[in-house]
């Protein structure tokens, strides 16, 4: 038996009493891939990110372990209701115009002292000012640098567009800026390096586009350190300070890292490992999180029907956007129609095994998007399920 098909006769089980659709999370795999990530940080602390966990439990548990601390939470909403809840040092990663959020955050010392929020414009602290009210409390700041690769002259560009700020001098300016603004205070900078981290370099069947992204990413590491520093260096002239240096992700870990000016790291995918994992060279995970559907049609030799399923995850539409069936393996998706919003037709002779009733497991494409189909994920340990916990959308809440 492979060690996929041991997973299935697992998940199975530990399932048999329950009816798909259903979520679970494979607590032995969600283990090791923490340790892993925090071996791969060598020493720096792992901020998690949250919309690649979306349940609180799941939250508390690698939190509790060594080499993680913080979160890097996705809407101000988000942020105060996990302050509220108890989380501590709370890293906003984007900035954010909820003027009600901004208000309860000027008004509350406890929120503010938990929640940093993200700027890369001025402008932003106006809308911040203009959305106090009453609220007369310090709010934490950090700024986001760019670290998109920039070639021959700026014409061409690899990487996310995210904030305008590319130059040690441009965050300085914005540094002294909120320095000298009552009300803030400059506590971080944080870059995403998604080109780099985000980015899978061994494509199957396309070794010589691989080989490109590899050169590419090598490339931007190299410019990415370099530029890095200097803006730590230009930012530390003007707010000695300064809490922390965010950076990488969980395709990156290692190389972010490795860099002096840099102080803690940001990863939560690599807990889930969800499919657009699966084409990296600089590390492999356990597969944690996986969603079945139920066989409800077997419309001929080679075929079957599960119940939904069409769950595609955000970014450029393709192929590699879409769930991938997982178990049994060898299923596939009819190019016809795919993954569907209430029947998925797979193809296979595995389909041949499967009855009505029987499941069949499922990867997301990315991690916690996953949960904003599930109310609940079942936790396994070997062969039973010995927890159930809501997902954000569970506990009614719903960032984005």
């Amino acid at each position: 038996m492979t060690a996929r098909a041991a997973d299935r006769a697992r998940y199975d089980r530990a399932t048999a009493h329950l009816d798909a659709p259903l979520a679970l999370v494979d607590l032995d795999a969600f283990d090791a891939n923490a340790e892993d990530l925090a071996r791969r940080a060598g020493g720096k602390p792992i901020r998690v990110a949250s919309k690649s966990v979306r349940c609180r439990t799941l939250l508390e548990r690698v939190l509790a372990k060594d080499g993680f601390a913080g979160i890097m939470s996705f809407t101000l909403a988000e942020s105060l209701w996990l302050a509220r809840s108890g989380f501590e040092d709370i890293l906003l990663a984007y900035p954010s115009a909820d003027r009600t959020a901004f208000a309860e955050l000027a008004a509350d010392p406890k929120l503010a002292a938990a929640v940093t929020v993200m700027v890369d414009d001025v402008s932003q602290l106006d809308l911040i000012d203009g959305a106090r009210g009453e609220g007369r409390e310090v709010i934490r700041v950090c700024l986001e640098l760019d670290t998109a690769l920039k070639l021959l002259g700026g014409r061409v560009r690899v990487g996310a567009l995210r904030s305008p700020l590319h130059s040690p001098a441009q965050v300085a300016d914005v540094a002294r800026a909120v320095a000298r603004r009552p009300g803030f205070k400059l506590v971080g900078i944080m870059a995403y390096e998604g080109h780099i981290a985000g980015v899978g370099d061994s494509l199957a069947g396309r070794p010589f586009r691989s080989r490109a992204i590899r050169l590419m990413q090598a490339t931007a590491r190299r410019e990415l350190a370099e530029r890095r520093a200097a803006v730590v260096r230009a930012v530390r002239a003007v707010v000695p300070d300064l809490e922390y240096v965010n950076g990488g992700g969980t395709g990156s870990v290692q190389h972010t890292a490795a860099e002096d000016a840099v102080t803690e790291i940001a990863a939560g995918s690599g807990l889930y490992v969800p499919r657009l994992f699966d084409n990296y060279t600089s590390f492999s995970g356990r597969p944690a999180a996986l969603f079945a559907q139920p066989v409800v049609r077997r419309p001929g030799v080679g075929i079957v029907t599960v119940l939904g399923g069409g769950y595609p995850a955000s970014g450029a539409a393709g192929p590699d956007r879409l769930p991938v069936p997982y178990l049994p393996e060898g299923l596939r998706y009819d190019p016809q129609e795919g993954p569907g919003e209430v029947q998925t037709p797979l193809l296979g002779s595995p389909a041949d095994d499967l009855l009505i009733g029987d499941k069949v497991w499922f990867r997301h494409a990315k991690a916690g998007e996953l949960c904003e189909r599930f109310d609940v994920l079942h936790l396994v340990e070997g062969d039973a399920v010995t927890a159930t916990v809501p997902t954000y959308r569970g506990e009614g809440r719903t960032f984005l």
